[in-house]
């Protein structure tokens, strides 16, 4: 679609600050829509925020696959559900009052933490399970979105009827819905829309513009793909995150993570529906393997971190994020000197 490499490296930087800038007006449109839906920080942030910053992955990664290039779109989605875990030991150092994960606390969180590792697990088995003769995907891609879709189902009932219950602290920030009357809720509706939809288009042009970067740089598409568009395609992520936990809605800053993690294997079984040579998942290298056993191995300490609450940690963060970012430097290491 580009041509020149100058062209495509300002097309590449204009799309990701409009994703930064959408992103940013995200949050705090969420906070007021969770409230006046009575959805909730929890729910809402699992269910229309983690879609909305999750488009650019969509639209990044579906275009990946159309145009043949599995490598490319698996390590950018699944480097971005990397990246997007940093994000939350990034968003602890940021929240200087206590551990996140303590202050956070929600069996929802909990929920959707188990429900990732398990969503997670599926692409990997489907790696290692035989092609069904006369199947343009998977039998492992419908089993994803059941499999999401329970989970949904199962996040909603611990919502409505919890029956754990963290034991309340100093620390903990309660999510209690706030009247907004200055805000009319059709036009707050109107800009989240609004936000959305550019950051999906915003993500079409970043994929464009990152595949004629690889192709002029001879970059391969495991290295593009799982650290310049994953990276980028994230920034709604770490903004909106950020953003949640400076006007203090840490369950929504928390549940967008997971949420948007979970809607992004979704766009994993999109992009096997989308891949035109039969099954993504036979097609792509051993390193979308690795990407997906480490978000496996950072989802379970996050899990823990949750499970433990930790008030206080190294550096007043929690063990898991220090844990999480290590491990995160390590595989973009070994990423980098292999790809």
């Amino acid at each position: 679609m580009f041509t020149a490499l100058t062209t495509n490296i300002i097309i590449f930087m204009i799309a990701a600050l409009t994703i930064i800038i959408a992103g940013s007006r995200l949050a705090k449109q969420a906070d007021i829509l969770a409230d006046h839906s009575g959805l909730g920080e929890a729910l809402f942030g699992v269910v229309l925020l983690a879609g909305v910053t999750s488009l650019p992955d969509f639209a990044s990664t579906l275009s990946a696959a159309f145009d043949s290039r599995p490598d490319l779109a698996m390590s950018n989605v699944m480097g971005s559900m990397a990246a997007n875990l940093v994000f939350l030991g990034v968003a602890d150092i940021v929240y200087r009052r206590a551990n996140l994960e303590h202050a956070s606390a929600s069996p929802v969180n909990l929920m959707l933490a188990g429900l990732l590792i398990v969503l997670l697990t599926l692409p990997l088995i489907a790696v290692f399970t035989p092609i069904v003769p006369h199947w343009h995907f998977h039998p492992v891609t419908p089993l994803i979105l059941g499999a999401y879709l329970f989970g949904l189902h199962l996040v909603h009932r611990t919502r409505a009827q919890p029956m754990w219950f963290p034991r309340k602290t100093r620390q903990t920030v309660d999510d209690i819905p706030e009247k907004h009357k200055k805000y009319a809720p059709g036009r707050v509706w109107f800009g989240f829309i609004s936000m959305a939809v550019m950051t999906g288009f915003a993500g079409w042009f970043l994929m464009e513009a990152a595949k004629a970067i690889g192709h002029h740089t001879g970059l391969s598409d495991t290295l593009v793909g799982g650290l310049l568009t994953a990276l980028s395609t994230s920034t709604p992520e770490l903004v909106t995150t950020i953003a949640a936990i400076r006007i203090g809605a840490l369950t929504l800053a928390v549940s967008n993570i997971f949420g948007t993690n979970c809607f992004n294997m979704l766009v994993v079984a999109t992009a096997d529906l989308g891949y035109r040579n039969g099954s993504i998942y036979h097609d792509m290298s051993q390193m979308q393997m690795i990407w997906g056993l480490v978000n496996i191995l950072m989802t379970a300490i996050l899990l823990l971190g949750l499970v433990k609450r930790e008030p206080y940690g190294i550096g007043r963060i929690g063990f898991e994020s220090a844990a999480i970012l290590v491990i995160y430097i390590l595989t973009l290491t070994v990423i980098v000197t292999t790809g």
